[in-house]
């Protein structure tokens, strides 16, 4: 079962994210699915992934989601370790294109269900993202 779970979630980042088939959400999160992140609001189920997904391929023609490591815990939990990277040449929440390269770490964590993904957990350096396209700066 372990080597299922994480086979569900890389399918999700292989495909999903980096090969920008949004579609294959719909096989891989439950109906009801839950996204947790305090930096992306979203719906529930496959629709509320597209529209957390979709924005990062507008904005980013060439994102890609690096899997580092990925470990299973508690059995139906599988957690990634990843790096997300792109150019950023459209727009993104409003910010126009700025055509500076970033490079973001996060950790993502999937809840399988009935062998599907039905929760995940998402947390990664937004504000590293923010000041890498030059739209913030630390004070000093």
């Amino acid at each position: 079962m372990p080597q299922e779970n994480k086979a569900l979630v890389r399918r999700f980042f292989e495909e999903v994210c980096n090969g920008r088939k949004l579609d294959i959400a719909d096989e891989l999160f439950t109906a009801d699915h839950t996204y947790h992140d305090p930096f992306i609001p979203t719906g529930p189920g496959p629709a509320g992934m597209k529209q957390v997904i979709a924005p990062y391929h507008s904005a980013f023609s060439d994102a890609h989601w690096e899997i580092e490591e990925m470990v299973d815990a508690e059995g139906d939990l599988v957690v990634t370790r990843w790096i997300g990277s792109g150019t950023q040449d459209g727009e993104l929440a409003g910010i126009p294109a700025t055509n500076r390269r970033v490079r973001v770490p996060g950790i993502w964590m999937h809840r399988i269900a009935g062998g599907k993904i039905g929760q995940s957990w998402n947390v990664w350096d937004n504000l590293g993202m923010l000041r890498q396209l030059g739209i913030v700066s630390l004070p000093g």
